[in-house]
């Protein structure tokens, strides 16, 4: 069956079959695929159906997007989805790709098209990249076309604090689709633009900082695969920045997910590997964030010491935070976020004690602050706290507290806190109080 995609857009750009050949080779050796051969008969097999071999679709795909002067996707061409949902595991040394890479990957998420739906999260898939953002690697300049301002960054970064506000009061399901959205439309384009190199390195900033929140409400969800594709790609963005900080931030997102999703070495990896990447820069919050991240993979890998002291240093490097110094991004790492998190290390350490004090002084925090996402987290935690003291009354009373709080946001993680505890409270058998929760969390999955 013919391509009716592709002829549509060979007419439109202007091209030959002839010239769109040439320039297919052309931008296979940018993209260092030397090998890649092609010819006015081959694209005549394209125009007739044929789906050419990877990268290939990528390759023309770029090639179109040069010549019209935005993003044309292979989805766009009849050429399919492309290879940007294993590109997007990739942390690319060529800067061009990788742009490539995170506008296909944005513009799919957006159509929610169903390889993306189904992608898997990869185990140990931030080993190569966060070895090789420590290794610092730059490559290329961006490709040619209308010179981006400052003014046009700015604006950019103006409103990456509605977006974040927007996760940490509603929940990462409320309003990701929405910044995906804004960034396929007003971002993503910038990077394929020209600017000066000051202006190239704050685009990349701003441009890191929201797709990594777009990996973080994708992650918050409970769309890990997604989420995943996002935090690589941000992370080389950081690097392309030149903000060792902000890369070590992307870090602790990825640190927080593997450690989640049951690899807590590879968490503790990871948050390692951005506390080294702070070596030569003061950034206290970020610090903070890392240490606490261990002490989480270090509380499941049952190193009690080690967890215990990770705390202290968490602690220790929050004392030396200004939050009005602090980045933007920075801003939710605060004592209802940290005391959270604590009280979860203390949690799986089996120190009720601590916990409840760590949770408590959560709560006080996430309700001066109304967000309901970090007190229904940590009220699950002060609930677990009792159990591990048996008194269910109490772990009941704070179990209806979360489901409450829970149900003010679209959270996954808020949600699997109260399915956590649901389980949690199985050795107590058919108590009425256990019953009473179960039928709360039924009543709260199917308002959901």
């Amino acid at each position: 069956m013919a391509n009716e995609n592709l002829a549509r857009w060979l007419a439109r750009s202007g091209m030959s079959r002839g010239e769109l050949a040439r320039r297919v080779k052309a931008k296979a050796v940018d993209w260092n695929e030397p090998h890649v051969a092609t010819s006015t008969a081959r694209v005549r097999f394209w125009l007739e159906g044929q789906i050419p071999r990877t990268p290939l679709p990528d390759i023309i795909a770029a090639v179109f997007s040069d010549c019209v002067g935005y993003r044309v996707t292979t989805y766009d061409l009849g050429l399919g989805d492309g290879a940007s949902t294993e590109g997007a595991l990739v942390y690319n040394s060529s800067y061009a790709a990788t742009v490539e890479v995170v506008a296909d990957l944005g513009r799919a998420d957006v159509d929610r098209r169903n390889f993306l739906a189904g992608a898997p999260f990869a185990a140990l898939a931030g080993v190569g990249p966060s070895r090789d953002w420590l290794m610092n690697v730059l490559d290329q300049k961006p490709q040619t076309g209308p010179r981006v301002r400052l003014e046009d960054v700015t604006a950019v970064k103006n409103m990456f604090g509605e977006f974040q506000k927007m996760d940490v009061l509603q929940g990462g399901g409320s309003g990701r689709l929405i910044l995906a959205e804004y960034m396929n439309q007003h971002v993503y384009p910038l990077l394929r633009r020209t600017y000066s190199d000051d202006v190239r390195r704050a685009l990349c900033e701003a441009a890191a900082e929201q797709t990594y929140l777009l990996g973080w409400m994708a992650y918050d969800n409970g769309e890990h695969g997604l989420a995943q594709r996002y935090l690589i790609q941000s992370l080389r963005l950081a690097e392309e920045s030149g903000n060792p900080a902000l890369g070590a931030h992307v870090l602790a997102g990825m640190a927080d997910q593997a450690t989640l999703l049951g690899d807590p070495a590879e968490g503790r990896r990871l948050a390692q590997a951005g506390r080294l990447g702070l070596s030569h820069v003061n950034s206290p919050a970020c610090l903070a964030d890392l240490w606490c991240l261990e002490a989480r993979a270090l509380a499941l890998l049952d190193d009690k010491t080690a967890a215990a002291h990770a705390v202290v240093e968490s602690e220790k490097a929050y004392g030396k935070a200004r939050p009005a110094e602090e980045p933007e991004w920075a801003a939710f790492i605060d004592p209802a976020y940290l005391h959270g998190e604590h009280a979860n290390t203390f949690r799986d350490l089996g120190d009720a004690t601590s916990a409840d004090e760590h949770a408590r002084r959560s709560i006080d925090h996430a309700r001066s602050q109304k967000r309901a996402r970090r007190g229904a987290m940590s009220q699950a935690a002060l609930a677990v706290s009792h159990l591990q003291r048996k008194d269910l009354e109490a772990a009941h009373a704070a179990g209806v507290r979360t489901l409450s709080l829970a149900g003010q946001v679209k959270s996954s993680r808020a949600v699997e806190a109260v399915h956590d505890l649901q389980r949690r409270m199985r050795p107590f058998g058919s108590h009425r109080l256990v019953a009473d929760f179960n039928e709360r969390v039924r009543e709260l999955t199917t308002a959901a």
